[in-house]
């Protein structure tokens, strides 16, 4: 179960972990997903790949509704413009998805934005691209 993260919601992050680097993406997707443990790798059953995920503070509560921690993940499904580079059927060409963000502008109790970056417009491209 996800959600989109909100400000609130990342209150008790301590740190966000990346499995890969994330300064070679364009952009992540971020979904807020309810597990059972406060650190480390959380479970991933999406399609695509996990790139990173939060840690909580010791002393994170459980949510009240399901008894699990609210925590971040950041992924990328097989569809997504960085996992197909100059693709012209890629769907993302321009534009990135609801959820997405770019992952410079993540960190540790910060949603994360879009940019002209994870947007992918020519203000992003760099000259002789």
């Amino acid at each position: 179960m996800s959600a989109m993260p909100q400000k609130g919601d990342l209150a008790q992050e301590t740190e966000i972990v990346w499995l890969e680097d994330p300064m070679r993406l364009d952009y992540v997707r971020q979904a807020l997903d309810k597990v059972n443990t406060r650190r480390g790798k959380p479970r991933y059953e999406r399609d695509g790949r996990l790139i990173g995920y939060s840690n909580l503070e010791p002393e994170a509560p459980r949510r009240i509704d399901s008894g699990l921690f609210a925590r971040r993940i950041f992924y990328l499904l097989p569809h997504d413009r960085p996992n197909r580079p100059g693709d012209p059927d890629c769907p993302y060409n321009v534009g990135s998805p609801l959820e997405a963000v770019d992952p410079r502008t993540v960190g540790a109790g910060q949603v994360g934005r879009k940019t002209a970056r994870s947007q992918g417009t020519p203000d992003s491209v760099p000259a002789g691209s």
